[in-house]
């Protein structure tokens, strides 16, 4: 019986001392690197799926490139409600959020005339709320969750979030690649 007990402390120690590192690894990546201050309005926004980078541009430039996080199953169109996938198309921002359950959010026209179609004839929801956001509010900064999480919605950090907040009006055109 002791040995079991020393095997378990053994394993905690471990599992403690992997934890740690984790941590410690990932509030210590290296910073964004800084660049000018935004000025004006973004007027578009490109996100591109595969790459999981998204792209925002100011009179035909980009001015900033982020990697990103997307939908649990980021595989293929979104469909319906639920299934973890990010929309593609052509998108418009259509709401604004502060109080969000993530660190602010830009609403996207999503679903549009065609989704609502396509779900009405299958029986089913074809889901909403899609936003471009932070971290979820429990996340303290630095850090982000990993990998693709959301539940359909582009995720980027609460820093780049704050930065784009006030340049992006309502109307800005969202390109979603595959």
């Amino acid at each position: 019986m002791r040995h079991l007990a020393r095997l378990f402390s053994a394993l905690c120690l471990l599992a403690l001392l992997a934890a740690a590192a984790l941590l410690y690894l990932q509030a210590s990546r290296p910073p964004d690197l800084i660049e000018a201050p935004l000025t004006g309005p973004i007027e578009r926004i490109l996100v591109e799926k595969s790459a999981r980078r998204i792209t925002l541009y100011q009179d035909g430039i980009a001015v900033r490139v982020w990697p990103m996080a997307l939908g649990f199953a980021p595989e293929g169109d979104k469909t319906r409600e639920g299934d973890g996938r990010t929309p593609e198309g052509l998108f418009t921002i259509n709401r604004r959020n502060d109080r969000s359950a993530f660190h602010l959010s830009l609403g996207l026209d999503y679903p549009q005339k065609d989704d609502i179609a396509r779900a009405r004839k299958g029986g089913y929801s074809p889901g909403g709320d899609i936003m471009i956001h932070g971290q979820p509010n429990a996340v303290r900064e630095p850090f982000t969750v990993p990998g693709d999480w959301t539940a359909g919605c582009i995720a980027i950090t609460n820093a780049q979030m704050r930065e784009i907040w006030d340049h992006i009006p309502i109307g800005t055109k969202v390109e979603i690649r595959p």
